[in-house]
């Protein structure tokens, strides 16, 4: 199991590479070392996936080795307590890691109550679906998934039809 995981992940890396353009090296290390500050899990030892979907996306953060519990339940934590801010409009985390410019992130601060950001635990971690109707909102939640996939390069994977995590296809 975790030789298949592991290879899977790698793969999706790899596709990944090729799908997401050059980031500049300095840059993916000022966004690991604000992250280490604002994330209790280690970016190592763990994956973000971002997929996004018709009405919005699903972003996980999963543990590599499916049996390391530590990982599991700070990602969790981590995904529980942001999916509670998000609702609120709070977006302080995200902001503390990419800074205020980030893509989406002002569209999505503004639009409490218009988003809806239901948590998940998944059996290697976490996950928040952002859910709306609005068009303008979905686009924003996308430019928000892209950004966090090219600021996160190292340690992030768009999603897809074909990688599960334990999610259940809506």
């Amino acid at each position: 199991m975790k030789k298949t995981l592991l290879l899977t992940a790698l793969l999706l890396a790899v596709s990944a590479a090729r799908a997401i353009p050059p980031v500049d090296p300095a840059r993916l290390d000022e966004v690991q070392e604000r992250g280490s500050h604002v994330m209790p899990f280690d970016l190592e030892k763990t994956l973000h996936i971002f997929n996004k979907t018709d009405t919005g996306g699903i972003q996980q953060v999963i543990a590599k080795d499916a049996a390391d519990t530590e990982q599991i339940n700070l990602a969790r934590s981590h995904l529980a307590q942001l999916a509670s801010g998000f609702a609120k409009g709070d977006f302080s985390g995200p902001r503390r890691i990419h800074g205020d410019d980030m893509p989406g992130l002002k569209a999505l601060a503004l639009a409490a109550g218009k988003v809806s950001f239901a948590y998940r635990d998944l059996p290697n971690g976490a996950e928040i679906e952002y859910r709306t109707e609005d068009k303008q909102l979905i686009a924003a939640i996308h430019s928000y998934f892209d950004a966090q996939l090219s600021d996160h390069a190292r340690h992030a994977v768009p999603g897809g039809q074909h990688m599960h995590h334990g999610h259940h296809q809506p």
